[in-house]
């Protein structure tokens, strides 16, 4: 049940990044499931990966680099997915700012209704 709830949150946090940052654009809700749902599986056995192999240009700057990370990821999934388009570096390096903030907002959001 968590899982779903995490899955439906990502979704609506990908709509409202979609909704702010230019750039992104995300046909329809069912758009979103899937991006948000290859975004994830993306997180989950990519991002690993790759963070492992630039491990020192993240420590070089202070971790910073994890945002050009996933805004790789986001670039991915909107290469995968057909309704979710995201026209550059610069807006999915904007949307993973604004993603980070939205994930961590509903991670609390969780947090706090297990408690």
């Amino acid at each position: 049940m968590q899982l779903l709830l995490r899955w439906l949150l990502n979704t609506l946090a990908l709509m409202v990044v979609a909704n702010i940052v230019p750039g992104i654009h995300i046909d329809t809700f069912y758009h979103a499931l899937i991006a948000a749902l290859i975004l994830g599986l993306a997180n989950a056995l990519v991002r690993p990966i790759l963070i492992i192999l630039t491990l020192p240009v993240t420590i070089l700057t202070l971790g910073l680099f994890i945002f050009v990370i996933n805004a790789l990821m986001i670039l991915f999934a909107s290469s995968i997915v057909k309704g979710f388009t995201v026209t550059g570096f610069v807006p999915a390096f904007l949307a993973a700012i604004v993603f980070w903030f939205m994930s961590m907002v509903t991670n609390w959001f969780i947090q706090s209704t297990e408690k």
